[in-house]
């Protein structure tokens, strides 16, 4: 997966497109590749921008002034009109980025409780199932990382370290085959080498996990 950190990350987007879909007054959204879309949206897709341009205030005495992209999008956001180009920074607006893109991920790892579940049923009863042999779901994410086709849609500062990120996985069957096979060679060596998970001692809940993986 790629890690997309909006601290470092310049998104940028055709001017044209942007006072377009400004200028319909409706719902539209920017992705994190700069691409201005509408309703509706695709599926597992991260946003660095939803909602719609609102009308300036007008009253008796006087006429609306136009507002700048930069008042359009919201004091959080840092804004460069560069011709036809316009340059966001986003990392600022993440709080409220949170709510929009996780409707998209397969995981949360965007508070100080860590990755607890998949979103996906499939790939939550594996996890789950997974974590009766003491599987941890930061080591599932770590190898689905690795190898699944994705993006860790995050704000990562060096010093003091900080991290708030989601994982929006791209291809759901490749995640939910990789993260079966993790946790089933996971398992087969706890049943293999760790004493607390021998195989004529396990609890009823091992058991269905053991077989659920092909374990016994």
């Amino acid at each position: 997966m790629k890690k997309f950190n909006l601290v470092k990350e310049i998104i940028v987007i055709s001017r044209a497109d942007l006072l377009k879909a400004i200028n319909t007054q409706q719902d539209f959204a920017i992705n994190y590749k700069g691409a201005v879309v509408y309703p509706p949206y695709a599926p597992r897709e991260a946003f660095i921008f939803k909602g719609k341009a609102q009308a300036p205030q007008a009253t008796a005495l006087s006429i609306p002034k136009p507002q700048s992209i930069a008042q359009i999008l919201g004091k959080n956001y840092k804004v460069v009109e560069d011709e036809e180009r316009v340059l966001i920074k986003a990392a600022g607006n993440w709080q409220e980025l949170i709510a929009v893109n996780l409707p998209s991920a397969e995981y949360d790892d965007t508070t100080a409780d860590g990755i607890a579940e998949f979103a996906d049923k499939e790939m939550e009863q594996i996890g789950w199932l997974a974590t009766d042999f003491d599987v941890d779901y930061r080591d599932m994410v770590d190898d689905l990382e690795e190898k699944c086709d994705g993006l860790i849609f995050c704000i990562e500062h060096e010093e003091p370290y900080q991290f708030s990120g989601m994982g929006i996985i791209f291809d759901i069957d490749q995640a939910r085959q990789t993260l079966f096979d993790f946790c089933q060679k996971q398992v087969f060596e706890k049943l293999k080498s760790d004493p607390l998970f021998a195989a004529d001692q396990l609890t009823d809940e091992e058991a269905i996990a053991a077989k659920f993986f092909k374990a016994l």
